[in-house]
């Protein structure tokens, strides 16, 4: 099973009270919490930024059937005697690379991906059933392992996460234009092809980070939740990615807090958290806000003509 704070430290009686230094210095009294809240907000920054693109372009069933893909890779690697981030890493980029060159035809496919995300799941089951092994630490990538993170897992989590929000600001962009229009885009001499190989690339890195903190089958929480929410309450792309990244950090702290003193998977409280949050946005955006189609039809027009000759 994941690991909880009360299995880590049993015979430990959190405080909490009303001042907020002391329960700060509480919340990161031990290293291993100190870990999880470096790691979770390094992996919530790039998901929140990445998951706004994945909303935008459609691909939230592509994003949730690489992390199934993914964890295929992660129990391979395990049985060969390899760090699950690995497998992670070469199977959901491979799997990225191939989506990103269907472009638009990968959206209808759900079928197609729904059996190769089923087919992923039971490979990795076989691969878990192979490992001779605990099964421990198979359960800890389905529904996430933050609070048994290392300081190289740390480094490692925060050089990834890095290089995804670098390279999303790079293509950003061109990103959009061709995310809004595609057709003109490609029109206006927009690689659209090779943009949409190295977005899903970009995001095959964002999904294997997220499993550390929420897991394969969790995953939707930090990719899809926070930029869903995003998109509901402004149509301008900046303040959208700052949003859905300020979202995903909050979601992030918000369960690793509870799940500090509340001795249940941390997965549960940010997946709640998230659900709930999502529910009151759907519930309070319309009043708020504009027709989003009509900021969706604006921002085509000023991509446009920011690419016209």
């Amino acid at each position: 099973m994941p690991i909880t704070m009360a299995e880590l430290y049993p015979a430990a009686a959190p405080y909490f009270g009303w001042d907020l230094a002391r329960d700060l210095q509480e919340l990161l009294r031990y290293a291993f919490m100190q870990h999880a809240f470096e790691a979770g907000t390094v992996v919530a920054l790039s998901a929140g930024v990445i998951g706004y693109f994945v909303v935008l372009r459609g691909l939230s069933f592509a994003a949730h059937a690489l992390s199934h893909i993914g964890f295929a890779g992660a129990t391979g690697a395990v049985l060969v005697g390899t760090t699950p981030i690995v497998g992670l890493l070469v199977f959901t980029m491979s799997a990225g690379a191939v989506m990103g060159a269907l472009g638009q035809r990968l959206r209808g496919r759900d079928v197609t991906i729904g059996l190769v995300m089923a087919w992923s799941l039971g490979l990795g089951l076989l691969f878990t059933r192979l490992y001779r092994g605990s099964a421990n630490l198979a359960i800890g990538i389905l529904f996430g392992q933050i609070f048994g993170i290392t300081i190289q897992e740390v480094a490692a989590t925060f050089v990834a996460g890095s290089l995804t929000v670098l390279a999303l600001l790079v293509v950003y962009r061109p990103l959009l234009f061709a995310t809004l229009d595609e057709e003109v885009a490609e029109a206006k001499g927009v690689p659209v092809g090779g943009l949409s190989i190295a977005f899903m690339v970009i995001l095959a890195v964002a999904v294997s980070e997220a499993v550390q903190v929420v897991g394969v089958l969790l995953i939707f929480a930090l990719i899809v939740a926070p930029a869903a929410i995003a998109e509901r309450f402004t149509t301008r792309p900046s303040r959208g990615l700052l949003l859905s990244a300020v979202l995903a950090v909050l979601f992030t702290w918000a369960g690793l807090s509870v799940a500090y003193y509340v001795p249940y998977p941390v997965g549960f409280f940010i997946t709640t958290i998230a659900f709930l949050s999502y529910i009151l946005a759907r519930l309070v955006a319309p009043t708020l806000t504009l027709p989003r189609r009509r900021g969706r039809e604006t921002l085509a027009r000023e991509e446009q003509a920011r690419h016209s000759p």
